[in-house]
């Protein structure tokens, strides 16, 4: 008669599947469980020996895990249990012929901790795991019980080679063990009992969210502090501390620049204002002259028409040629073709030439389109002349001020009772 036939005391007669009384009064009156082959039961260990391990797995009978199936329990597992872990077992025989309740851990707890990490693949979540060993090709670390292997390749946080380590990677692993890293599962294949986990990828993850969760965050027109990450010819990528934003050429400088790489170089910390924010794409795009005073709403205070100023030739065009105020690089004006010369020109370039220094006239403001005329014919016209003497004048006599502050000494006292007149 095979074990799984002995029946027990108040067993008979229950073929049909009808509640039996007595499994009812254990339940109740003295709260342990009936149990059948099967079952799945937590408990507590309560003894560890190279023979058997005792779970109490609150059954009118403890619970054994020995033999052939102590000897199925992976050594790694075997390692990591001690008095008083809560474990899951699986019911191969309800009661031997000792009264015990026969376990298997090996069904158990490596199963779940597969399910864990299945679950984590096809969520494609990230977790923390500590690592627990190492080899030549890379860290271990495991999953509950499960062992996963980190490639090298799947690495950010390895240590450099260190004097003496020989070239030998495995030593520098060693350093390694203990630490938690963050990290994703990339490849899974229970039957060939492969887990292979990446903190490449998991930081990758990490970004992304940390990026989609900063532009949710981000409102158009507030500053913000970033760092110049790349440059390109059509702006410059700023870094905002997780999320990346472009700096379009136009919105560098109120200066004109022909490239990022006159104004900003990588590494540079700036400040920015956030111009939008597109969440469907992840596109943040930022400015960085707008952070500062737009030069031209104060240029009527700072300039007049009939002016004289000193200008230097940035670029031509067929139509004339562009000035940039000396001393005022963020505002240029246009000298029309027809203010080059009283004489007819064909092109710019027959009367200036680019990084010409010129005096020019103001001729024309407008501050709500941004344009300034100059002329470069009208500097010497007489019906300026009186204001052009008039300015003349101040320029000379604040440069002789500012010369004699400089150069007098400080003038003597009086002696207390004299007369400074004579």
């Amino acid at each position: 008669m095979n074990q799984d036939d002995v029946r027990m005391p108040g067993e008979m007669g229950n073929e049909a599947g009808e509640q039996n009384p007595m499994h009812d009064l254990l339940e109740k009156d003295f709260g342990l469980k009936q149990i059948k082959r099967g079952d799945m039961l937590t408990g507590t260990i309560l003894r560890i020996s190279p023979t058997e391990i005792l779970v109490d797995v609150n059954t009118k009978s403890e619970g054994v895990i020995m033999g052939e199936e102590l000897a199925q329990v992976a050594p790694e597992v075997l390692a990591d249990m001690q008095v008083g872990d809560a474990v899951t077992a699986f019911v191969v025989n309800p009661q031997d012929r000792n009264g015990n309740v026969v376990l298997a851990l090996n069904r158990t707890q490596s199963s779940r901790d597969w399910v864990e990490a299945e679950e984590l693949h096809a969520k494609q979540d990230v977790f923390e795991g500590v690592v627990a060993g190492y080899n030549k090709g890379g860290l271990i670390v495991k999953v509950g019980k499960v062992r996963g292997f980190v490639p090298a390749s799947q690495m950010v946080s390895a240590p450099r080679q260190a004097p003496g380590d020989d070239g030998d990677p495995g030593k520098r692993w060693a350093a390694m063990v203990g630490q938690k890293l963050t990290l994703k599962v990339i490849e899974l294949d229970r039957e060939r009992n492969r887990l292979i986990l990446s903190e490449r990828a998991a930081q990758r993850q990490a970004r992304k969210l940390q990026k989609e969760k900063l532009i949710s965050d981000l409102k158009e027109g507030e500053v913000r502090e970033g760092e110049v990450i790349s440059l390109a010819d059509f702006g410059a990528f700023i870094d905002l501390g997780g999320a990346d934003g472009l700096v379009h050429v136009s919105e560098l400088s109120w200066k004109p620049v022909d490239h990022p790489s006159e104004v900003l170089k990588v590494g540079q910390k700036v400040k920015v204002q956030v111009l939008k924010v597109d969440l469907e794409h992840k596109r943040v795009g930022l400015s960085i002259k707008r952070v500062e005073v737009d030069p031209w709403l104060s240029i009527e205070t700072r300039y007049k028409v009939g002016q004289l100023i000193e200008g230097e030739i940035t670029k031509m065009a067929k139509f004339g040629a562009f000035a940039r105020i000396k001393g005022d690089d963020a505002i240029e004006g246009l000298i029309h073709i027809s203010e080059l010369s009283d004489k007819r020109v064909s092109h710019p370039r027959e009367v200036v030439k680019e990084g010409q220094a010129l005096t020019l006239r103001v001729i024309r403001i407008d501050a709500a389109k941004r344009r300034l005329g100059l002329s470069l014919k009208r500097v010497a016209q007489s019906e300026y002349a009186d204001d052009d003497w008039r300015q003349t004048l101040a320029e000379v006599n604040q440069e002789q001020q500012a010369s004699t502050n400089e150069t007098q000494p400080e003038a003597e006292q009086p002696e207390a009772g004299s007369d400074p007149m004579n």
